[in-house]
């Protein structure tokens, strides 16, 4: 256990010790922040206004909640994933340098060293998302802010959920590869594609049903959806004030994605805490399995 501490203080304090990599990393949330609330900010204030039937008006403070909740949920349901993949390029360097060679001679076993990998890659992911949620918290304050204490404990809870979901998946994707280049082409690769697949640049429930039931085979989708139920449901909650029938707030809670259907059934929030627990479960039990495998077969090849 000792030996695991230190390998994961020498992983965390190499990660401070790169600027590049820490700023990039760092730097990536805040231009999430900025793309979203520049370029996607209309587009989904558009589109909520253009749910509301008249006779009905939403006070801006409302609309501008929602909207600043919205742009919350898909940026930090994007960037828990998406930024890991940096986050690992420690473990690639040392893998290219040679340094886990040295490593290798010493007594400490091979798992030991890659659970070090993984340990410190999900601290330094809380870290640079934890930093991302705060400015986006920040932003909710300004625009206008429904959150309870119990949103904001769930909301952190969600976003851890979805930092190890993003830092077992990466280390697993990860694990296998050589070069930095490698990490670099399969990052930009998801930071691409993951967005779009989780509903953060446009909610999954506007894709064609086919396409909407191959998504929630996907775990990570339901991470996503519990993000945008304990961010958006608050501001939702105003309708009642403003004599607004439920009908509406339940129309774009589905349009939102936040009440997703899995083959015509309702997924509850409890349901995709069990998903996304299950998941987890299977995830770490995969990296483990590898992690100890490739042990076996270190000491069979001396």
């Amino acid at each position: 256990m000792k030996t695991l501490i230190n390998l994961v203080s020498r992983q965390t304090k190499l990660f401070f010790r790169d600027k590049g990599t820490f700023f990039f990393s760092l730097v990536t949330p805040i231009i999430l922040i900025v793309l979203y609330t520049t370029f996607l900010g209309n587009v989904f204030k558009d589109s909520f206004t253009s749910n509301i039937p008249a006779p009905f008006t939403v006070p801006d403070k409302v609309t501008n909640g929602v909207v600043a909740c919205l742009l919350t949920a898909s940026l930090i349901a994007s960037s828990t994933v998406t930024v890991t993949f940096s986050l690992n390029l420690g473990m690639i360097k040392d893998r290219a340098r040679g340094i886990t060679k040295d490593f290798y001679v010493s007594p400490c076993k091979k798992s030991t060293i890659y659970l070090s990998y993984f340990f410190s890659t999900v601290i330094d992911a809380l870290l640079v998302n934890g930093i991302g949620l705060a400015g986006c918290f920040i932003y909710i304050a300004i625009a206008g802010w429904y959150l309870s204490f119990v949103d904001f404990i769930l909301i952190i809870l969600d976003m851890i959920i979805l930092v190890l979901f993003g830092c077992l998946l990466s280390g697993l994707i990860c694990f296998p590869l050589k070069t930095e280049a490698q990490v670099t082409t399969i990052g930009t690769i998801v930071s691409a594609a993951y967005g779009f697949i989780c509903g953060a640049y446009m909610p999954i429930h506007n894709f064609p049903k086919t396409l909407q039931t191959i998504l929630y085979f996907l775990p990570g989708n339901y991470g996503t959806s519990l993000l945008k139920n304990h961010l958006l449901n608050p501001p939702l909650r105003e309708f009642d004030n403003l004599g607004i029938p439920n009908e509406v707030a339940d129309g774009l809670r589905t349009a939102l994605d936040c009440k997703p259907e899995f083959f015509g059934n309702l997924v509850k929030p409890y349901m995709m805490y069990i998903i996304m627990g299950v998941t987890l479960l299977v995830l770490a039990g995969l990296y483990f399995f590898f992690t100890f495998t490739s042990d076996k077969a270190h000491k069979k090849s001396k």
